[in-house]
């Protein structure tokens, strides 16, 4: 049985197949039963049901977090 890959807000997504632009990375703007991405290339909106996209994805790079950021 495959685990459920962890999907946060701020992640980007390497998907199997390109979206019609070409390009294969979109960043999580929103997580519940449906997830809403953003294309990073065209800057297209989509909300895509989780289990379906769950099956799209090929790699899942985690939003960098940055630490050590004094103000």
């Amino acid at each position: 049985m495959a685990s459920i890959p962890v999907i946060r807000v701020g992640d980007l997504l390497e998907m199997k197949k390109p979206h019609p632009c070409g390009n294969k990375t979109f960043k999580v703007l929103r997580t519940g039963s449906d997830i809403k991405v953003l294309c990073t290339l065209c800057g297209r909106n989509l909300t895509i049901e989780r289990v379906k996209i769950e099956k799209m994805i090929k790699k899942i790079i985690p939003e960098a977090k940055e630490e050590n950021k004094d103000e």
